[in-house]
């Protein structure tokens, strides 16, 4: 009896090892949902680099921006491998909600209708939400103070993003068409074949070291744009509350100082410019 007892006992502790191994060799994997086409937040790359991630569902295209970066830190903080999705903008929280992903780090804002769809972490952005309009220095719209001072300004913003939303607020400006992506309306902007663009204030800080030409317009009090939203959050399923604290424990430990490097550090690698 005592032979039969000390041979269970080695068979459940080996057994036991077995289980360690291989569930060490396994890591949970944490699916984030990400578009890869919003400079500097996310876009994708076709070559492996220190900083970028495989995008699990294209061959050999990797995911790097801003989003990338900070869902790298919540994946390391919660001891999962990072595993990025690739997916249209507008289908991430359908995607989320059918548990095609765990999360959305997108550039994502927590505005009132998402809020009714899906639940979002604290803020991960530089800080929160807040936009300005940036023109050339040496433009005729360089002083302004107000919305109001644009009219007659033409203005273009980025394509399918909050910008694009916030522009209505600029009453009385030439608004142009949209542009797919940023670096196309910095182009136009830097020829001063447009008058203006929305960008968030914390880029825009960025923005303004990376391209000397260009000026932030500091709005008087109560004269700039009116939000419905925060900031940038990560974007998770409603109910899921064990996730949102993860999340949230995780961007604790990323202090401001921290964020604005990363966030720095991303727009140089996505513009190839150096900062001063």
């Amino acid at each position: 009896m005592k032979k039969y007892l000390c041979r269970l006992l080695i068979f459940i502790v080996s057994l036991y090892g077995f289980y360690q191994f291989f569930s060490e060799k396994e890591p949970v994997i944490f699916r984030v949902g990400s578009e890869c086409d919003y400079v500097p937040n996310n876009w994708e790359e076709d070559k492996p680099t220190d900083s970028n991630v495989p995008i699990a569902n294209k061959e050999n295209l990797y995911a790097e921006g801003y989003d990338i970066q900070i869902a790298k830190l919540v994946a390391k903080s919660m001891g999962a491998k990072l595993e990025v999705v690739k997916l249209p903008y507008q289908y991430l929280i359908e995607a989320l909600n059918k548990h095609e992903i765990d999360a959305i780090f997108s550039g994502m804002l927590d505005t009132k209708a998402r809020r009714n769809l899906i639940s979002f972490s604290d803020v991960y952005d530089v800080h929160v939400a807040s936009y300005t309009i940036l023109v050339h220095k040496d433009g005729k719209y360089a002083e302004a103070k107000t919305l109001k001072d644009f009219i007659g300004a033409s203005l273009a913003a980025q394509k399918g993003t909050k910008f694009d939303w916030a522009a209505a607020q600029v009453k009385g400006a030439i608004h142009l068409p949209s542009a797919s992506n940023i670096q196309e309306i910095f182009e136009k902007l830097k020829k001063q074949e447009i008058d203006a663009t929305i960008v968030d204030s914390d880029m825009a800080q960025t923005y303004a070291r990376v391209f000397p030409d260009f000026k932030i317009i500091k709005f008087q009090e109560g004269q700039g744009f009116k939000f419905d939203f925060t900031g940038v959050c990560a974007g998770v399923r409603r109910g899921d509350t064990k996730l949102i604290k993860a999340i949230n424990r995780a961007l604790e430990e990323i202090s401001g100082r921290d964020r604005q490097k990363i966030m720095d550090q991303t727009i140089l690698r996505s513009w190839g410019t150096s900062i001063k």
